[in-house]
């Protein structure tokens, strides 16, 4: 089973850009989608006719929205207040959790595409970034207790290590690369999800997963990991493969972001 994680960075523009053609060759079974901001029935058309699509759109227009596509039948879809809380009727918290069961050979697999907060530094917005992050870190300790094979994913806004970030030493002070942003991802691992992106790939600078659309970012490779994929240990123990599909050029891109594609022999 092949699951892909991306920010769209706008469905439209990503469909302009060629999105669906890149699905359609990708080999995918599951693709999931952050910062559509588009209502599904835009959303789906665009992905493709060949795609069964779910979607929490946020309520606040042209902003955030997360969505699955799966190739066969998603099941047990939840959203919003009904996966994460109280704390999910705020209109600036919605679009930003959904999540489905889709089979495999092995049996079902839990699947959640995720769009957290991006924060800025010293600003009310960095509330909003950890309140959200508790409400996920409290789900996902469900999740681990109710299934046997989840994987949570999606654009984190967090660079978790020195690794994960080209500048780090410049970023210190950055919102996504704050000490307490990445304690959060700390306690995640420590839980026992699996960041299959690292855990693969081992301790090596990158593979980055956003670029700035600003100067030479993409071009000297100057990037971030805010992508991920945090597996249980039973999903994550079937990973045969991980990478990061980054564009040829900067004019090829479909978004700033670049797929994690991660390989799972279920």
């Amino acid at each position: 089973m092949r699951i892909v994680s991306v920010n769209v960075n706008g469905v439209r523009a990503a469909a302009r850009k060629g999105m669906a053609e890149w699905l359609d060759g990708s080999g995918a079974d599951v693709v999931c989608l952050q910062e559509v901001r588009a209502p599904l029935e835009i959303t789906g058309p665009l992905v493709g006719e060949h795609w069964q699509v779910v979607e929490e759109a946020c309520e606040i227009k042209g902003r955030a929205g997360v969505a699955i596509a799966s190739r066969s039948e998603l099941t047990d879809v939840v959203s919003g207040v009904e996966a994460l809380g109280e704390i999910m009727r705020e209109p600036v918290h919605t679009g930003r959790w959904i999540e489905a069961t889709v089979q495999s050979p092995a049996g079902p697999v839990r699947v959640v595409s995720t769009y957290q907060h991006s924060g800025t530094a010293g600003t009310p917005s960095m509330d909003l970034k950890y309140a959200m992050l508790d409400a996920a870190t409290a789900r996902m300790d469900a999740l681990r207790s109710q299934f046997e094979r989840v994987v949570v994913m999606g654009d984190i806004n967090i660079a978790h290590q020195n690794n994960d970030i080209k500048n780090w030493r410049g970023n210190l002070k950055s919102a996504g690369f704050l000490p307490e942003e990445r304690a959060y991802l700390d306690r995640w691992v420590e839980a026992g999800w699996v960041d299959t992106h690292r855990t693969h790939v081992g301790d090596q600078p990158g593979p980055y997963t956003w670029w700035s659309m600003r100067g030479k970012a993409f071009d000297n490779d100057a990037g971030w990991r805010i992508d991920y994929q945090f597996a249980s240990p039973a999903l994550a123990a079937a990973v045969t493969d991980v990478r990061v599909d980054r564009a040829p050029s900067y004019d090829t891109r479909w978004s700033d972001h670049a797929p994690l594609i991660v390989d799972y022999a279920l």
